[in-house]
């Protein structure tokens, strides 16, 4: 497991960590997801930073692809069955070594990339068995601001998030 200050890319699933995990269906089978605001802020501030952001999602859903686009996250698979060999994918294409690599997630097909990342992360509802291995467990549930704690605990531990609020308040 890699020291959280070493950690360049952060993997978040969808359904469950940027999302509340339901899944909204209209009259005419369209699906919707409802994402948080300050989750996208952090986003863009991780990346303001240099920190790299990449999505995996076993589920593949035009939702997430206008919400990736909006947030300019570039690194992202859909329709995942295989999350550990989705992990080597995106590292790759990150030029990141996967030990420099956190992943959030909530589900049990987590699991396999999480186990390999350097750093795993639960979100506060995610099963029991994702937040026995994670190292760091979000007191926010998915889809609730999940993501922006996890990014504000990495910014945190590598001395970024306060120059980034401090850089906020002199704009």
């Amino acid at each position: 497991m890699a020291d959280v200050s070493q950690i360049s890319l952060i993997v978040f699933d969808v359904d469950g960590v940027l999302t509340d995990g339901g899944l909204y269906i209209d009259d005419q089978g369209t699906e919707t997801k409802r994402f948080h605001v300050r989750d996208g802020t952090a986003i863009r501030l991780a990346q303001r930073v240099g920190l790299n952001i990449a999505v995996m999602t076993g589920r593949t859903s035009r939702t997430v692809t206008i919400r990736l686009n909006e947030l300019d996250i570039t690194l992202a698979l859909q329709g995942v069955a295989d999350k550990a060999e989705g992990l080597h994918i995106l590292c790759n294409q990150a030029d990141v070594a996967v030990e420099h690599c956190a992943v959030v997630g909530d589900d049990l097909l987590d699991l396999p990339a999480m186990t390999r990342c350097g750093y795993p992360i639960a979100v506060g509802d995610a099963l029991k068995p994702v937040k026995d291995i994670a190292r760091y467990i979000t007191q926010a549930n998915g889809g609730h601001g999940a993501a922006r704690e996890a990014i504000q605990h990495i910014l945190d531990c590598q001395d970024k998030w306060d120059t980034l609020v401090d850089d906020l308040l002199t704009q």
